[in-house]
């Protein structure tokens, strides 16, 4: 994969990201913040009638299989804001970019949407990598991405909107559940990038401070296929769980060697971080039936919202289409970015910005709001588990949205990690 550097033990490095700025509009005009050539090139178009927003996901290579049914949930979005009149009485055109599971890509795509295509928001990217690969484009060209999936924390954007759950409102609630369930012995297994190794330090540090043992560690580039050495350190570690933060389709081969190997969710279980219905479907249920997932949304989650959005989904898509989490925050995002607009009265960056603090919306999952100070969102923590119907039983729940800690300054086990 060109622009990336792997290796089993090293971090993923993206290409530094390149392109030209760009800053909102007002309702109703072509504005420009920048005073550079390159800069003054890069506006926002809310003239006409129409108003541009990009989506950017990978629609090919490995975290297709995550990432395509994230993009058709935001389509879902837009063609139902479309139908209720628009944003300010604009309508909204979606424009797609494919990031191709590679995060230099991604980085020439943000430029592209924000340069050509002359969004007024982006919404997308899935992995850490990909989001770190566009962050720079985003801050220096001040326009703003909605993020939509759970990350490692440890991070703040005047430029970015993190709607999936940061690390307090997901792995510390799933280490405490472990905890709780007498599971004091983890394996850690993840993909070769920046959310695994820094969830797993983060999940280190809480481990010490809590009594838990980490009995054992390991990392498969993005998109590997061979898991029989690490299965087979995984089932001679004496571990009680394994906490697994690989992502895409290297699952798949995870949880087949997994199950090869004749561990079952009953002698070593998995609780896993990054896989939802979507991946549950493609992986198996034979594969997965009673193994742990940490979310803040499942298809099963109670509520008249939820069965709208179940509903909406599947006539768009297919009846027997899974939801999940993060088509679920790919979903909202674009209901909280309108809300945002609508009561700032303009699709100008900084008067958005400016009025995100305190917006609420019945999502899915339940009541979210925006944490201005952040640009997080409180969300409710679930830990759920997998049936033999491909669906996620919730097990466990915060009981109430938890406010975001994204530096994890509520703990003070986590005061050396940032």
């Amino acid at each position: 994969m060109s622009g990336l550097s792997i290796t089993r033990r090293g971090l993923l490095t993206a290409a530094s990201a390149v392109g030209a700025s760009a800053a909102l509009s007002a309702c109703g005009a072509k504005t420009g913040s920048g005073t550079s050539s390159d800069a003054a090139g890069a506006t926002a178009d809310t003239s006409g009638s129409t108003v541009k927003i990009g989506l950017l996901n990978s629609l090919s290579g490995t975290m297709a299989i995550s990432e395509v049914t994230v993009h058709n949930a935001l389509l879902l979005a837009v063609k139902e804001i479309n139908a209720a009149g628009g944003v300010l009485g604009k309508k909204l055109k979606a424009v797609s970019q494919d990031g191709a599971s590679d995060w230099p890509t991604f980085a020439e795509k943000a430029e592209s949407l924000i340069k050509e295509d002359k969004v007024a928001a982006t919404f997308g990217c899935w992995t850490s990598a990909s989001r770190k690969a566009v962050k720079p484009v985003f801050e220096k060209y001040k326009s703003p991405l909605f993020y939509p999936v759970q990350y490692e924390g440890l991070e703040q954007s005047p430029y970015i909107f993190y709607i999936g759950a940061t690390t307090n409102q997901q792995i510390v609630p799933a280490l405490d559940y472990l905890k709780k369930q007498g599971l004091t012995r983890l394996y850690l297994v993840g993909s070769d990038y920046v959310f695994p190794r820094t969830a797993n330090k983060i999940i280190k540090a809480y481990a010490k401070a809590n009594g838990m043992t980490v009995v054992g560690e390991d990392y498969a580039p993005l998109g590997s296929t061979e898991f029989s050495t690490i299965v087979n350190e995984v089932k001679g570690s004496g571990a009680d769980a394994v906490f697994n933060t690989l992502n895409g389709d290297s699952n798949v081969a995870f949880f087949k060697e997994y199950k090869s190997a004749g561990l079952t969710a009953k002698s070593m279980p998995v609780l896993s971080v990054s896989i939802a219905e979507e991946e549950v479907a493609s992986i198996g249920t034979q594969y997965l039936e009673d193994q742990l997932t940490a979310w803040n949304y499942y298809e099963t989650t109670p509520g008249a919202a939820n069965e709208k959005f179940v509903k909406a989904y599947q006539a768009e898509y297919g009846a027997k289409k899974p939801t999940s989490d993060p088509m679920e925050a790919a979903y909202i995002s674009v209901y909280l970015w309108k809300a945002m607009v609508e009561k700032a009265g303009s699709f100008d960056v900084a008067k958005v910005k400016a009025a995100a603090d305190g917006i609420t919306f019945d999502a899915p999952e339940g009541k979210v709001t925006v944490d201005g100070a952040t640009q997080h969102v409180y969300k409710t923590a679930r830990i759920g588990k997998i049936g033999s119907d491909g669906l996620i039983t919730e097990v466990w729940n915060s009981g109430k949205p938890v406010k975001p800690d994204p530096y994890l300054k509520g703990y003070d086990w986590a005061s050396g990690l940032s």
